[in-house]
């Protein structure tokens, strides 16, 4: 099961920052992460960046037990 770290938005609608999830390809740990924090949270994966142990990563990336992903949502707001 890979380590998922969760950071602004998404942490919000997961209500956790971290958490250990089954899945054999990063979409399938999002997936799950979806299932269990419900629509409000795949909404914010949908416009996030992932990373595999500190790498850009696609979906179908291959995940380990070892591996962490990190949902890394848009970043907003500041003044101009």
């Amino acid at each position: 099961m890979a380590s998922l770290r969760l950071f602004a938005s998404a942490r919000e609608a997961a209500g956790t920052s971290r958490d250990v999830i089954a899945g054999s390809t990063v979409d399938e740990v999002l997936a799950e992460a979806a299932r269990r924090y419900g629509p409000a949270f795949a909404e914010v994966v949908a416009t996030s960046r992932v990373w595999c142990n500190g790498e850009p990563v696609t979906g179908d990336a291959a995940v380990t037990d070892t591996d962490e992903i990190a949902v890394l949502p848009p970043v907003s707001g500041g003044h101009s």
